[in-house]
């Protein structure tokens, strides 16, 4: 075998192959995220990566007589960054469907394994399979094989973008059920003690993918699978991953012939589904906003006119929300605070974008009342009015007219920000445009009705921006 592949070599025409023994390496794109066992940072320390694809990965280019070097990506946007250019070969995880079958070539199979369904183990009893949980919530991973099968049941789905964060919301109380692969499932579910897996709702295959167009290097990958599978390396890489099982005795076989899903257009359905992100987004963005102002003009005042504590919990605060990144604090709200309190998904958006804009409009209202001459306090006292009195007719009013054409640019900012609050299972404006991407299989449609539906959500806000900073801002 390893013969043939050899030759295979020798005889292949011009192509992806001649570009990656030219370079003499394959780069493989993967997303360090889906962590053990597919790839992941070696935990003893230093820069190198181990998994049981990083393995197979380095057996493959050692038979092609290169290099492998792993290229980071979301594991979403991994086909799209094969058809980029990005890489050579996509290997982390990546199932063999229809639809990614109708853009990509797949290779013979290097793993079979089965959509674990986990519940939590008091729910055993009477939650035994997606029937069982129709109108309940079902968490998974967006993108994947498991997403489809949860879709086409009557359960409600949640999608996560990474593999651990599904079993915390079911061990929360916010999910009733988590569908994904069984590699997945035995690392980050089931060990769990209050979770247990109840049925296996389905199969699936992972293959490596390369570009339609390079049969060359497409043919090349798979005799070198077929290499491994044939004297047994396959087995041994599995073995030590604690991967083989009964399922894996038919690798030989060559890869899953689902017929190719037909591509369509953006329809009627997806309008409705964009339409729903974008009224999701604003909701989110004006309850946050109003999160903000309240909380940025407490904290402008406390600053200002509180005491030495008042003076440094607010410095505090906004130092801490301006320094940190605003996608690690909805992790932390998330889900570092879920054992003390487990927030749904939606407040969990509202309540950190809300929080971190604070920081800001604390800043805004600070400049405000610097703007204020000390002179409007001192005649306000002098005419007997108390410093609150003094405070709430003549000096907010004024610093208020100067922090607007601010507050309304930054409202616009938080509108484009809402995108992040995807990683946290809600699907606005954005997520939505990625979930009908891969639908599909194209970036370019949905990419433009999503600009064109922040364009229309954001304009009449630039214009009131525009509009105030004419009419308010002292010249």
């Amino acid at each position: 075998m390893v013969v043939a592949v050899t030759a295979s070599l020798a005889v292949a025409g011009p192509g992806g192959l001649s570009r990656v023994r030219t370079s003499g390496t394959l780069r493989w794109c993967g997303d360090l995220q889906g962590g053990e066992p597919y790839a992941f940072q070696d935990p003893n320390g230093g820069d190198r990566m181990v998994g049981f694809e990083v393995e197979i990965a380095d057996a493959v280019a050692r038979r092609l007589g290169v290099r492998a070097a792993f290229v980071q990506n979301d594991w979403q946007m991994l086909v799209p960054a094969l058809e980029r250019g990005d890489c050579d070969v996509v290997l982390n995880g990546l199932e063999v469907t229809p639809a990614r079958m109708a853009r990509v070539r797949f290779t013979r199979p290097y793993y079979r394994f089965g959509l674990s369904l986990v519940v939590r183990r008091a729910d055993a009893s009477r939650l035994r399979s997606l029937e069982d949980l129709a109108g309940h919530r079902v968490a998974t991973l967006g993108g994947s094989l498991a997403a489809d099968v949860v879709a086409r049941s009557r359960a409600e789905i949640v999608l996560h973008e990474g593999v651990e964060e599904p079993y915390l919301d079911l061990e929360q109380g916010r999910v009733d059920g988590v569908v994904l692969d069984d590699i997945i499932a035995a690392r980050y579910g089931t060990p769990r003690p209050a979770l247990q897996q109840v049925a296996l709702v389905g199969d699936g295959t992972y293959a490596i993918a390369t570009r339609p167009d390079e049969g060359d290097l497409g043919r090349a990958v798979d005799d070198a699978l077929a290499a491994m599978i044939a004297n047994g390396e396959l087995r041994r890489i599995l073995e030590r991953w604690r991967l083989w099982n009964d399922r894996q005795g038919d690798l030989r076989a060559a890869g899953a012939d689902d017929p190719v899903a037909p591509a369509r257009g953006l329809g009627a359905a997806d309008l409705r589904l964009f339409l729903r992100g974008a009224g999701i987004t604003i909701v989110i963005s004006t309850l946050a906003m109003a999160i903000a102002v309240l909380g940025g003009l407490v904290l402008s005042l406390a600053r200002r006119y509180g005491g030495r504590a008042a003076r440094i919990l607010s410095v505090g605060y906004v130092e801490l929300f301006r320094g940190t990144p605003v996608l690690l604090q909805l992790y932390v709200l998330y889900y570092g605070l879920a054992p003390l309190v487990a927030l749904d998904a939606f407040t969990a958006a509202v309540l950190g974008l809300g929080l971190n804009y604070a920081a800001y409009e604390a800043e805004l209202y600070r400049a405000g009342l610097d703007a204020v001459a000390v002179e409007q306090t001192e005649a306000g006292l002098a005419l007997g009015m108390s410093r609150a009195l003094t405070l709430r007719r003549i000096v907010l009013p004024q610093a208020l007219r100067v922090a607007l054409p601010g507050i309304a640019n930054d409202f616009i900012a938080l509108l484009k920000d809402t995108s992040l609050v995807s990683v946290i299972t809600v699907v606005e404006l954005t997520k939505q445009m990625t979930i009908t991407a891969v639908d599909l299989r194209g970036w370019l449609v949905p990419g433009l009705l999503c600009a064109a539906l922040y364009l229309v959500m954001s304009l009449p806000l630039s214009r009131l921006a525009r509009r105030l900073e004419r009419r308010l801002v002292p010249a």
